[in-house]
Protein backbone atom coordinates (compact mmCIF):
# COMPACT_ATOMS: atom_id res chain seq x y z
CA UNK A 1 0.00 0.00 0.00
CA UNK A 2 2.95 2.75 0.68
CA UNK A 3 4.30 2.19 -2.87
CA UNK A 4 0.65 4.18 -3.69
CA UNK A 5 0.08 6.10 -1.10
CA UNK A 6 3.40 8.07 -0.73
CA UNK A 7 3.05 8.86 -4.46
CA UNK A 8 -0.46 9.94 -4.27
CA UNK A 9 0.39 12.26 -1.23
CA UNK A 10 3.72 13.52 -3.54
CA UNK A 11 1.41 14.16 -6.91
CA UNK A 12 -1.35 16.19 -4.00
CA UNK A 13 1.49 18.11 -2.95
CA UNK A 14 3.23 19.10 -6.06
CA UNK A 15 -0.62 20.22 -7.76
CA UNK A 16 -1.78 22.20 -4.62
CA UNK A 17 1.93 23.97 -3.99
CA UNK A 18 2.96 24.18 -7.23
CA UNK A 19 -0.23 26.20 -8.41
CA UNK A 20 0.04 28.07 -5.32
CA UNK A 21 3.90 29.48 -5.76
CA UNK A 22 2.95 30.59 -9.61
CA UNK A 23 0.43 32.13 -8.50
CA UNK A 24 2.10 33.96 -5.79
CA UNK A 25 5.18 34.80 -8.63
CA UNK A 26 1.91 36.15 -10.60
CA UNK A 27 0.98 39.06 -7.83
CA UNK A 28 4.72 40.44 -7.15
CA UNK A 29 5.67 43.42 -9.36
CA UNK A 30 5.30 43.47 -13.22
CA UNK A 31 9.44 44.42 -12.88
CA UNK A 32 10.10 40.96 -11.43
CA UNK A 33 7.83 39.04 -14.20
CA UNK A 34 11.27 39.21 -16.49
CA UNK A 35 13.63 37.68 -14.15
CA UNK A 36 10.72 35.04 -12.88
CA UNK A 37 10.68 34.39 -16.76
CA UNK A 38 14.23 33.96 -17.43
CA UNK A 39 14.33 31.59 -14.00
CA UNK A 40 11.44 29.65 -15.20
CA UNK A 41 13.06 29.42 -18.54
CA UNK A 42 16.65 28.20 -17.12
CA UNK A 43 14.57 25.44 -14.76
CA UNK A 44 12.77 24.28 -18.09
CA UNK A 45 15.72 23.51 -19.50
CA UNK A 46 17.21 21.62 -16.89
CA UNK A 47 13.88 19.80 -16.57
CA UNK A 48 14.05 18.76 -20.09
CA UNK A 49 17.36 17.63 -19.78
CA UNK A 50 16.85 15.45 -17.15
CA UNK A 51 13.59 14.22 -18.69
CA UNK A 52 16.13 13.02 -21.39
CA UNK A 53 18.77 11.44 -19.17
CA UNK A 54 16.29 10.22 -17.02
CA UNK A 55 14.40 8.59 -20.56
CA UNK A 56 16.04 4.76 -19.43
CA UNK A 57 16.04 4.41 -16.34
CA UNK A 58 12.90 2.40 -14.78
CA UNK A 59 13.57 3.02 -11.06
CA UNK A 60 11.46 4.40 -8.08
CA UNK A 61 13.41 7.56 -8.25
CA UNK A 62 13.07 7.54 -11.43
CA UNK A 63 9.20 7.58 -12.04
CA UNK A 64 9.34 10.95 -9.40
CA UNK A 65 11.86 12.73 -10.93
CA UNK A 66 9.98 12.38 -14.84
CA UNK A 67 6.88 13.48 -12.86
CA UNK A 68 8.26 16.17 -11.62
CA UNK A 69 10.61 17.62 -14.39
CA UNK A 70 7.39 17.54 -16.40
CA UNK A 71 5.31 19.61 -13.90
CA UNK A 72 8.46 22.10 -14.17
CA UNK A 73 8.38 22.13 -18.01
CA UNK A 74 4.09 22.83 -17.62
CA UNK A 75 4.97 25.17 -14.39
CA UNK A 76 7.30 27.50 -17.35
CA UNK A 77 3.92 27.65 -19.90
CA UNK A 78 2.24 28.96 -16.87
CA UNK A 79 4.66 31.55 -15.35
CA UNK A 80 4.79 32.50 -19.86
CA UNK A 81 1.07 33.22 -19.84
CA UNK A 82 0.27 34.56 -16.84
CA UNK A 83 2.96 37.06 -16.79
CA UNK A 84 1.98 38.09 -19.90
CA UNK A 85 4.75 37.19 -21.74
CA UNK A 86 3.64 34.51 -24.06
CA UNK A 87 -0.44 35.40 -24.37
CA UNK A 88 -1.70 35.93 -27.94
CA UNK A 89 -2.05 38.63 -30.80
CA UNK A 90 -5.01 40.01 -29.67
CA UNK A 91 -5.11 41.49 -26.15
CA UNK A 92 -8.50 43.50 -26.11
CA UNK A 93 -12.07 42.88 -24.58
CA UNK A 94 -14.42 40.69 -25.90
CA UNK A 95 -16.66 43.28 -27.69
CA UNK A 96 -19.78 43.40 -26.39
CA UNK A 97 -22.49 41.50 -28.20
CA UNK A 98 -20.22 39.28 -29.70
CA UNK A 99 -21.32 35.53 -30.33
CA UNK A 100 -20.87 31.69 -31.92
CA UNK A 101 -17.74 32.01 -33.88
CA UNK A 102 -16.44 35.13 -34.10
CA UNK A 103 -16.51 34.65 -30.31
CA UNK A 104 -14.43 31.77 -30.28
CA UNK A 105 -12.05 32.88 -32.77
CA UNK A 106 -11.38 36.37 -30.46
CA UNK A 107 -10.80 33.53 -27.95
CA UNK A 108 -8.43 31.81 -29.45
CA UNK A 109 -6.19 34.83 -30.79
CA UNK A 110 -6.22 35.59 -27.24
CA UNK A 111 -4.12 32.68 -26.01
CA UNK A 112 -2.58 31.61 -29.84
CA UNK A 113 0.83 32.11 -28.62
CA UNK A 114 0.30 29.89 -25.36
CA UNK A 115 -1.53 26.70 -27.15
CA UNK A 116 1.62 27.11 -29.74
CA UNK A 117 4.18 26.81 -26.92
CA UNK A 118 2.40 24.39 -25.53
CA UNK A 119 1.84 22.18 -28.53
CA UNK A 120 5.45 22.91 -29.11
CA UNK A 121 6.76 21.61 -25.81
CA UNK A 122 4.78 18.63 -26.61
CA UNK A 123 6.03 17.60 -29.59
CA UNK A 124 9.45 18.14 -27.84
CA UNK A 125 8.65 15.51 -25.46
CA UNK A 126 7.61 13.08 -27.82
CA UNK A 127 10.79 13.54 -30.08
CA UNK A 128 12.50 13.16 -26.31
CA UNK A 129 10.92 10.11 -25.12
CA UNK A 130 9.95 8.59 -28.46
CA UNK A 131 10.36 4.78 -27.63
CA UNK A 132 11.98 5.70 -23.54
CA UNK A 133 11.43 3.31 -21.19
CA UNK A 134 10.89 5.82 -19.01
CA UNK A 135 7.79 8.13 -20.40
CA UNK A 136 6.92 9.37 -17.43
CA UNK A 137 6.99 12.83 -17.98
CA UNK A 138 5.53 12.72 -21.61
CA UNK A 139 2.75 10.80 -19.90
CA UNK A 140 2.68 14.08 -17.34
CA UNK A 141 2.44 16.36 -19.79
CA UNK A 142 -0.08 15.26 -22.19
CA UNK A 143 -2.87 14.61 -18.75
CA UNK A 144 -1.89 18.12 -17.88
CA UNK A 145 -2.47 19.54 -21.48
CA UNK A 146 -5.43 17.38 -22.20
CA UNK A 147 -7.13 18.27 -18.86
CA UNK A 148 -5.96 22.10 -19.04
CA UNK A 149 -7.69 21.98 -22.95
CA UNK A 150 -10.78 20.35 -21.30
CA UNK A 151 -11.04 22.97 -18.43
CA UNK A 152 -10.48 26.19 -20.97
CA UNK A 153 -13.42 24.89 -23.09
CA UNK A 154 -15.66 24.49 -19.84
CA UNK A 155 -14.98 27.78 -19.29
CA UNK A 156 -15.43 29.62 -22.33
CA UNK A 157 -18.85 27.55 -22.29
CA UNK A 158 -20.02 28.09 -19.49
CA UNK A 159 -19.31 27.33 -16.07
CA UNK A 160 -20.45 28.41 -12.02
CA UNK A 161 -17.29 29.32 -10.64
CA UNK A 162 -14.71 30.59 -12.78
CA UNK A 163 -12.13 31.53 -11.24
CA UNK A 164 -11.40 34.70 -12.28
CA UNK A 165 -10.10 35.94 -8.88
CA UNK A 166 -7.18 34.68 -9.66
CA UNK A 167 -6.60 36.65 -12.74
CA UNK A 168 -4.27 39.32 -13.17
CA UNK A 169 -4.69 42.51 -13.91
CA UNK A 170 -2.96 42.67 -17.16
CA UNK A 171 -5.15 39.59 -18.26
CA UNK A 172 -8.16 40.90 -17.05
CA UNK A 173 -9.41 41.49 -20.52
CA UNK A 174 -9.31 37.60 -20.96
CA UNK A 175 -12.15 36.94 -18.16
CA UNK A 176 -14.39 38.66 -20.90
CA UNK A 177 -14.18 35.35 -22.94
CA UNK A 178 -15.47 33.20 -20.07
CA UNK A 179 -19.08 32.80 -19.65
CA UNK A 180 -21.00 32.25 -16.29
CA UNK A 181 -23.56 28.90 -16.14
CA UNK A 182 -24.39 26.47 -14.17
CA UNK A 183 -23.92 23.66 -16.32
CA UNK A 184 -22.37 23.30 -19.86
CA UNK A 185 -22.95 20.19 -22.37
CA UNK A 186 -19.47 19.50 -22.25
CA UNK A 187 -18.73 18.91 -19.03
CA UNK A 188 -19.96 15.35 -18.00
CA UNK A 189 -18.35 14.81 -20.84
CA UNK A 190 -15.07 15.91 -19.20
CA UNK A 191 -15.63 14.65 -15.93
CA UNK A 192 -17.05 11.01 -17.38
CA UNK A 193 -13.67 10.63 -19.97
CA UNK A 194 -11.18 11.71 -16.84
CA UNK A 195 -12.84 9.05 -14.61
CA UNK A 196 -12.44 6.76 -16.83
CA UNK A 197 -9.05 7.32 -17.34
CA UNK A 198 -7.75 7.45 -13.69
CA UNK A 199 -9.64 3.84 -13.52
CA UNK A 200 -7.47 2.74 -16.22
CA UNK A 201 -4.45 4.68 -14.72
CA UNK A 202 -4.99 3.06 -11.19
CA UNK A 203 -5.70 -0.24 -12.66
CA UNK A 204 -1.66 -0.28 -14.16
CA UNK A 205 -0.51 0.71 -11.14
CA UNK A 206 -2.32 -1.55 -8.59
CA UNK A 207 -0.82 -4.43 -11.16
CA UNK A 208 2.18 -2.93 -11.91
CA UNK A 209 5.96 -3.74 -10.51
CA UNK A 210 7.61 -1.24 -8.81
CA UNK A 211 8.00 1.40 -11.21
CA UNK A 212 4.79 0.90 -13.01
CA UNK A 213 3.14 1.11 -9.46
CA UNK A 214 4.88 4.09 -8.60
CA UNK A 215 4.57 5.83 -11.92
CA UNK A 216 1.11 4.91 -12.65
CA UNK A 217 -0.05 6.56 -9.51
CA UNK A 218 1.36 9.35 -9.94
CA UNK A 219 -0.47 9.71 -13.31
CA UNK A 220 -3.83 8.44 -11.75
CA UNK A 221 -3.47 11.03 -8.98
CA UNK A 222 -2.71 13.53 -11.20
CA UNK A 223 -5.96 12.75 -13.79
CA UNK A 224 -8.26 12.12 -10.54
CA UNK A 225 -7.05 16.33 -9.35
CA UNK A 226 -7.85 17.13 -12.98
CA UNK A 227 -11.32 15.89 -12.46
CA UNK A 228 -11.90 17.41 -9.04
CA UNK A 229 -10.71 20.83 -10.66
CA UNK A 230 -13.79 20.38 -13.44
CA UNK A 231 -15.89 19.69 -10.40
CA UNK A 232 -14.55 23.31 -8.54
CA UNK A 233 -15.82 24.91 -11.97
CA UNK A 234 -20.06 23.77 -11.15
CA UNK A 235 -19.37 23.88 -7.15
CA UNK A 236 -21.56 26.44 -5.84
CA UNK A 237 -18.74 27.57 -3.56
CA UNK A 238 -15.74 29.48 -4.62
CA UNK A 239 -12.56 27.57 -4.14
CA UNK A 240 -9.79 29.53 -5.14
CA UNK A 241 -8.97 30.13 -2.05
CA UNK A 242 -7.12 26.50 -1.86
CA UNK A 243 -4.51 28.53 -3.98
CA UNK A 244 -4.50 32.02 -2.87
CA UNK A 245 -2.92 31.62 0.16
CA UNK A 246 0.03 34.09 -1.42
CA UNK A 247 -2.17 36.58 -2.32
CA UNK A 248 -2.02 40.26 -0.86
CA UNK A 249 -3.73 40.71 2.37
CA UNK A 250 -4.80 44.55 1.27
CA UNK A 251 -6.27 44.96 -1.96
CA UNK A 252 -8.94 46.84 -3.53
CA UNK A 253 -12.03 44.72 -4.00
CA UNK A 254 -13.21 44.71 -7.51
CA UNK A 255 -16.71 44.92 -8.17
CA UNK A 256 -18.95 41.86 -8.07
CA UNK A 257 -19.18 40.22 -11.40
CA UNK A 258 -22.65 39.77 -12.69
CA UNK A 259 -24.77 36.39 -11.52
CA UNK A 260 -27.38 35.35 -14.06
CA UNK A 261 -27.47 31.30 -16.32
CA UNK A 262 -26.11 33.21 -19.06
CA UNK A 263 -23.75 36.26 -17.78
CA UNK A 264 -20.39 37.13 -19.95
CA UNK A 265 -18.20 38.32 -17.60
CA UNK A 266 -17.18 42.09 -18.06
CA UNK A 267 -13.60 43.11 -17.96
CA UNK A 268 -12.12 43.67 -14.78
CA UNK A 269 -10.44 47.10 -13.78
Amino acid sequence: MIEHALPALYAVFIWWFGTGLVFVLDQLSRRTFRLSFAVATAVMLGALYCITDLADRTTIGAAYAGFTCAILVWAWQEIAFLTGIVTGPNREALPEGTHGWPRFRSAVMAILHHELAILGLGLGLLVLLWGADNAVALHTYAILWGMRQSAKLNIFLGARNLGEGMMPPHLAYIASYFRQRTMNYLFPVSVTGGTVLAVLLLQRAIGGEEFEAVAYTLLATLTILAVLEHWFLMLPIPLDGLWTWGKPSAETPSPQAPRGPDATLPLRP
